[in-house]
């Protein structure tokens, strides 16, 4: 990466268009390509963003030939951007002198949301990922950006939506539920807490399926995202629930660094454990996911070390076998530890005294329970 591929990206033509993008577009190669063949468009960097803003300002320049640029001229260029992207998008553009445009791909992958306010000199609208970003300004959550939709808000403050898409499905990423977002959160109408904490009670049914309970004298998460389906694990299990890890807010994620090295110094540097809770301990360390194994791996030796008897872990996401494409920073299927490998391969390569994971069709129903609405996951 270079700062170049830095986000927001801007263009010139047809109009002053700034925009950010979160996704990933699965056709970005064959984009960039037509870009230069058919479009006389150039780009500059390897960033799919790069090429959705180019394509955008296309059709926006294509549709809008000769006329002047209105919402329904927006909206028709929006839906010729859905007919030619492939992948996940939940994009926000200012055009110079307009509005703002916001939009998100047929299936709802990503999510997107809006909210107004009346405070200060007039009315507000604030466009984003997540619903506490709107909270944390003052702002009143109106509803999600549907999947294939776009709204456009005008210079005074008006709202204008139409649905963009031929077809549209609302199957947001699960990944959002199990790490991506803050608990706080509302996606799609799924509480991001609440589908934590049904992912614990389901993580618990497993778990006693696979181990009597009686081996585990206490809980503990790895800080932050695996917080409430730990909790509501050693609920239901019946055992005390406890931090034994406190985590340095200034490390960055450790599944998206570069390097084996990097990612086993950073979980040094990143998490502290404290001694007392783990000394002399069988402890049931619980994580949102599991994804190379390194940062597992590295994470057990630690309980080991601060004088823990055994150590169990447990994963609130079930194996994580091929890579996502629609937007995570996610390794390669070969660089993935449960891609080909058996949970007790998995579990000796992490040291771990058992392993046990989340069943896949568990997390899917009792997320999906949250809101029957969405169509799927």
């Amino acid at each position: 990466y270079s700062e170049e591929e830095a986000q927001p990206f801007y263009v010139n033509a047809p109009y002053g268009i700034v925009l950010v993008h979160n996704g990933n577009l699965t056709n970005a190669g064959a984009l960039k390509q037509e870009l230069f063949e058919l479009d006389r468009r150039h780009i500059n960097t390897g960033s799919d963003t790069e090429v959705l803003i180019n394509v955008l300002a296309h059709e926006i320049e294509r549709v809008g030939r000769d006329q002047p640029l209105s919402p329904a001229v927006i909206f028709d260029a929006v839906a010729a951007v859905h007919l030619r992207l492939q992948g996940s998008y939940a994009v926000i553009a200012l055009i110079a002198g307009h509005g703002l445009l916001a939009f998100r791909d047929p299936y709802g992958i990503r999510p997107l949301v809006f909210g107004r306010s009346q405070q200060g000199a007039g009315p507000e609208v604030v466009v984003a990922s997540e619903t506490v970003a709107l909270e944390g300004t003052g702002h009143q959550v109106e509803r999600d950006v549907a999947p294939g939709e776009a709204i456009f808000v005008d210079l005074r403050g008006g709202v204008h939506a139409r649905q963009c898409a031929q077809q549209s499905h609302r199957y947001p990423c699960m990944f959002e539920y199990v790490y991506l977002a803050r608990p706080d959160s509302v996606i799609d109408g799924i509480s991001v807490y609440q589908a934590r904490l049904n992912l614990g009670e389901t993580l618990a049914q497993r778990l006693i399926s696979t181990m009597p309970p009686s081996e585990i004298d206490v809980v503990i998460p790895i800080p932050e995202s695996s917080r409430p389906s730990a909790m509501q694990l050693a609920q239901k299990i019946g055992k005390p629930y406890r931090e034994g890890f406190v985590k340095n807010r200034y490390v960055g994620r450790t599944f998206i660094m570069p390097g084996q090295a990097v990612r086993r110094r950073s979980v040094r540097q990143k998490l502290n454990a404290i001694a007392q809770e783990f000394r002399g301990r069988n402890v049931l360390l619980v994580d949102d996911s599991i994804v190379r194994g390194t940062t597992s791996k590295e994470i057990v030796q630690m309980a080991r070390e601060a004088g823990a008897r055994k150590v169990y872990m447990a994963s609130a996401a079930p194996p994580v076998r091929y890579p996502n494409v629609y937007g995570i920073d996610m390794p390669t299927k070969e660089e993935l530890i449960a891609h080909g490998r058996s949970i007790e391969q998995i579990r000796e390569f992490i040291g771990a005294d058992a392993l046990i994971y989340q069943d896949v069709d568990a997390m899917k129903r009792v997320v999906h329970a949250l809101n029957p609405l969405i169509d799927g996951f």
